[in-house]
């Protein structure tokens, strides 16, 4: 996801976001444990979009 729909985002759609993101990295982590992904670049670009809506999150609540 990329930074600009983040910020288009309300703070109750960026935490269910965030919980869905989360568990889409969990599950691929846990297949890429199991046997190797087709593309194993998919899990960075997951654990990266976890922290731009967690950072945007921050970004807010301090706001």
């Amino acid at each position: 996801m990329k930074q600009s729909e983040i910020k288009e985002l309300s703070v109750a759609e960026l935490q269910e976001k965030l919980g869905e993101t989360k568990k889409s990295y969990s599950d691929l982590k846990l297949a890429h444990a199991i046997s190797p992904l087709e593309n194993p670049i998919q899990l960075r670009s997951v654990r990266r979009s976890v922290a731009r809506i967690a950072t945007e999150l921050t970004k807010r609540e301090l706001q």
